[in-house]
């Protein structure tokens, strides 16, 4: 396991590293070798607001003061002095924040699990060429992406929709806020669905196409441009942070594959938290795109190709206040031995992303019987959630098909490793459990770094245990493959094809 390292051992330059997840902000110091300082982390507890009509929003404004308040408690320490030389952030990604001419915040922050814009992006599809819009910025139309968000603004929220001075991330409100700095990160950018993945610039046609303007969105950063300092005002708050040079908010999704190493094409980097994604961070960006992978443009020399779940940790954490499974039954439940036939599961709590983006679609129990318990529906809603991800990691192989293996990290693979065996019978592949237990904000200071301190050796991300496929269970998922498909093309009525008949490497 990583040790963190004493702040009097620590390796100048010192930077802060926030992150603001779905479920808690984190804040923690790394020194210049990306590791962590012992004692300079914390946290804070929050939780979206989900309605039963697909609202999904977070208090923009407590994320503000909880910003401010990891600030505060880490730069407290007299020790520190002015060793602090960068402050960097990540935020989930594909969330808004309409702001009035103020800068105050209009609407709470609007997350990617949102699923109220869904006629929007059914009016969208009619309108406008897909296919296209997808090979132009790298997104699909969808719930969680900005051109059917303002769309659905437009349309039921006329009296904000009037008042609105700037769309913003929850990333750049938050910088906003504490330092006056307006700026987009390219890979803030790029999760918006406005971004123009060849060209880096935003997408003025789409723009105006969904009623937004130019002048509504904030200049465009690359991911190793600082900001402006803040000025005076930043440096009285926080004197320790004088000296240090603000970062533009980046995506959580990046930062997680460069914190677990997944930085080149030949590692495939899977993340399971309350959301979920497999990612392939390249050089440049892929001529062409299957229908199913988003392309996110992330700075000036990369791209990160992959597909997303809305419900991965959210599934869990669904058996467990619903289904009344206790936390410490899962590694069992989820560590044996697929034995007999379970229920079918599409499990679309909030809607699907990759690889069909149905953002309308809801979970689906099938073949449920009188036999059927609590724990098999939990076990068959996991393998139902590994088996989207293979989907993914068919049209990844087609793009990027040099992977060798797969690296994961997210609070999934903590609370129930287990599952990481299933993932990698159904995926075919072996998969390395990240140890590391801070990846995205460790992922966050190393981009950081990479401007700071770019000479000095960071020391490797921490691995654990890795899981080989089992042939033994090929038949069983394989076969659990073909009846979720099933279900899923006569409920969901899918927009991409049924996977190849190889989908599986053990078949």
């Amino acid at each position: 396991m990583p040790i963190d390292v004493q702040l009097k051992d620590a390796q100048d330059p010192l930077v802060l590293v926030l992150d603001i997840g779905s479920t808690s902000s984190r804040a923690a110091v790394y020194d210049a070798t990306a590791t962590a300082v012992a004692g300079l982390d914390h946290a804070l507890p929050h939780a979206f607001d989900a309605r039963a009509d697909g609202t999904v929003e977070l208090d923009a404004d407590r994320a503000v003061e909880d910003v401010a308040q990891l600030i505060t408690g880490l730069t407290a320490s007299s020790k520190l002095g002015q060793r602090l030389r960068g402050v960097a952030m990540d935020t989930f990604a594909s969330s808004l924040v309409a702001v009035d001419g103020a800068g105050g915040a209009l609407t709470p922050c609007h997350t990617y699990a949102d699923t109220r814009p869904v006629r929007q992006v059914e009016d969208l599809r009619k309108e406008m060429d897909e296919t296209a819009m997808q090979q132009r910025t790298g997104c699909r139309f969808h719930t969680s992406y900005l051109p059917a968000r303002l769309r659905w603004f437009q349309q039921t929220q006329l009296p904000v929709w009037a008042r609105v001075a700037r769309w913003l991330s929850l990333g750049e409100y938050v910088y906003a806020r504490l330092t006056g700095s307006f700026a987009a990160s390219f890979s803030i950018a790029a999760w918006t669905g406005f971004l123009n993945r060849i060209t880096a610039e935003w997408d003025v046609p789409l723009l105006s196409a969904t009623g937004a303007s130019l002048d509504q969105f904030s200049p465009l950063h690359d991911t190793h441009q600082p900001l402006e300092d803040g000025g005076p005002s930043v440096a009285r708050r926080w004197p320790r942070l004088s000296r240090a040079a603000w970062f533009p908010a980046v995506a959580d999704g990046y930062v997680s594959n460069l914190g677990s190493d997944a930085t080149d094409g030949t590692t495939m980097a899977l993340s399971a938290a309350t959301s979920g994604a497999l990612r392939v961070l390249i050089a440049g960006t892929p001529p062409s795109l299957p229908p199913g992978l988003w392309c996110y443009r992330v700075d000036g020399r990369r791209s990160l190709l992959g597909g997303a779940l809305n419900d991965v940790g959210r599934v869990l954490d669904w058996g467990r206040e619903q289904l009344k499974v206790p936390t410490q039954s899962l590694e069992r439940l989820l560590s044996a031995t697929p034995r007999r036939r379970l229920p079918v599961v599409l499990p679309f709590l909030t809607g699907e992303r990759s690889p069909g983006w149905a953002a309308g679609a809801r979970a689906v129990f099938a073949d449920v019987s009188e036999a059927t318990t609590s724990e098999d529906l939990v076990r068959a809603a996991m393998e139902g959630v590994a088996l989207r991800y293979a989907l993914i990691a068919q049209q990844l192989d087609d793009v990027a098909p040099n992977t060798t293996h797969i690296v994961a990290s997210g609070g999934v693979t903590k609370v129930a490793a287990g599952w990481l065996q299933i993932a990698a019978d159904i995926l075919g592949r072996p998969i390395t459990r990240v140890a590391e237990p801070r990846a995205t904000l460790r992922g966050t200071a190393l981009l950081t770094l990479e401007v700071l301190a770019p000479d000095v050796a960071r020391v490797p991300s921490a691995l654990a245990e890795t899981y080989t496929p089992n042939p033994d269970h090929s038949a069983y998922y394989r076969e659990a493959m073909a009846r979720q498909e099933e279900v899923y093309t006569a409920v969901v009525n899918p927009v991409v094809s049924k996977p190849r008949e190889s989908w599986l490497g053990n078949g």
